[in-house]
């Protein structure tokens, strides 16, 4: 690790902490002498920093001191004009873009294949979407972005569209060619937000596809919490523009966060650009070898083939495994997870796993699983199934049926699923990961996505409702 600017916040946690105050004061546990002894052993050392806004230890809502100091310094290493800290995951910082800029009726280009997050901001906010549709990736068997072309024609036809909403890269790190869309959007003063949960790690010198914010996005939201050694839900909001304005996103950031933000999340995001600025290039190259080794080892089995990374277009620290058309992926999942290995992701035909920043050391293990595999789990004569994925989207540019506003004058009725074709839905139909709808609320149902919903059901994939089997509810003419 190379010499760089301290943690302002942490140190200043820190020493409040060592000078053992008397708390006449919230939170409860009172820097831990309250707690149960249940859970005394994992919760006590973390627990004294875990504080309210005293004297010294600055506001998130209104920071003037070591918050300022610290998000500041975020700000300078990831190239920024202006960082916020959210404890709210990037959820938040998705929202705070999206209702920043767009008002009821403003038309908003999105694309389609975007995290609930956004689709939860769009209906929020009013505005009308209109939903760019991602190429079918052969190579990687999955959706990734809209075309350049696409965005292209959509900007065109709606030169008055108040924001464009990318998600980059996708939750297996592929990345794809933003810098155009940017520039085509920016061409029309159509600024672009990026939810780039999974790219905090992009600013490093290393073989990984360019941040969006370093190509020019305006707003771009990261999970700190994905990559990088930061607390679930901590996440950062950057800010690079002349079209945005930065006092919008600073309001809906305090209406939608907590007015007591929790201090160990803060802190953890001071110590996750700490340790980002800290790695030096022979870190960095050594976290990409044990990737590649991890790679080499899990591209023994016979049941997957490991899609191998694109330079400069897909992370190297996510590994995608391809199953077999004739192996069941949720046994293999089952299986890994029995033996302590546990994936990110599955889906139907594909296995994620997140390598992370660190090296691993346990490469025997993981070469001993794989054998065990080859021994215990065998191909299956199966017939092939109907792959609906690749249709799924049919129309490159598309807008909903239904505004917003009408949405909520309709009446619902549950329905089962095998009479919801041509059926408007009236809630979105997520797997959880990675978050993504295969059906907007307001989208029409098709009968590929009946087929895909079945499909994805018989191997096992999380929905985000338990009465989904029975059907969904959709809107009454």
């Amino acid at each position: 690790m190379k010499k760089v600017n301290e943690a302002p916040l942490f140190a200043k946690l820190q020493q409040f902490a060592q000078a053992k105050p008397i708390s006449f004061h919230v939170p409860g546990h009172k820097s831990g002498m309250v707690f149960p002894d249940i859970g005394r052993k994992y919760f006590e050392p973390i627990l004294p920093i875990d504080l309210t806004e005293l004297t010294g230890l600055d506001d998130l809502h209104a920071s003037s001191g070591v918050i300022d100091e610290a998000q500041n310094l975020a700000s300078k290493w990831f190239g920024s004009n202006n960082t916020y800290f959210l404890v709210g995951g990037s959820t938040v910082g998705n929202l705070a873009m999206i209702l920043a800029r767009c008002s009821a009726g403003d038309k908003v280009l999105v694309q389609r294949n975007s995290h609930k997050s956004i689709m939860n901001g769009l209906e929020l906010s009013g505005a009308k979407p209109i939903f760019l549709t991602p190429e079918f990736e052969e190579r990687v068997n999955r959706y990734i972005a809209p075309s350049v072309d696409t965005v292209k024609k959509a900007v065109k036809s709606n030169p008055d569209s108040k924001a464009l909403i990318l998600t980059y890269p996708d939750y297996y790190g592929r990345a794809y060619p933003i810098k155009e869309m940017i520039d085509i959007a920016h061409s029309y003063h159509i600024p672009v937000l990026v939810d780039e949960a999974h790219g905090v790690h992009f600013s490093l010198d290393g073989n990984f596809p360019p941040s969006a914010l370093k190509l020019g996005a305006d707003v771009v939201v990261q999970s700190a919490h994905k990559m990088a050694p930061a607390m679930t839900m901590a996440s950062y909001l950057h800010i690079k523009s002349s079209i945005v304005q930065t006092n919008h996103i600073e309001f809906y950031l305090q209406t939608l966060q907590s007015s007591s933000p929790s201090y160990p999340l803060l802190a953890s995001l001071d110590l996750a650009r700490y340790y980002l600025e800290g790695l030096t290039k022979a870190d960095i190259m050594k976290v990409e070898n044990s990737a590649r080794e991890l790679r080499h080892y899990l591209n023994n089995c016979s049941l997957w083939d490991v899609l191998h990374p694109e330079m400069g277009i897909d992370d190297p620290l996510k590994i995608t495994l391809q199953v077999k058309q004739n192996a069941d992926v949720s046994t293999i999942v089952a299986f890994l997870e029995s033996e302590g290995v546990y994936p990110e992701l599955w889906s139907d035909k594909q296995i994620l796993f997140v390598h992370g920043l660190a090296p691993l050391h346990d490469f025997d293990r993981i070469n001993h699983i794989v054998e065990i595999i080859n021994q215990q789990l065998k191909l299956k004569a199966r017939s092939a199934t109907i792959d609906s994925e690749n249709q799924l989207f049919i129309e490159k540019i598309k807008k909903l049926p239904l505004s917003y506003e009408e949405m909520k004058r309709r009446q619902v009725k549950q329905m089962s699923w095998d009479v919801l074709e041509n059926h408007i839905a009236a809630e979105a139909i997520i797997p959880y990961p990675p978050g993504i709808p295969m059906i907007v609320k307001g989208e029409v149902v098709t009968k590929n996505h009946i087929k895909m919903f079945h499909n994805l059901m018989e191997q096992g994939i999380h929905f985000q409702n338990p009465k989904i089997k029975d059907g969904i509810k959709v809107f009454l003419p």
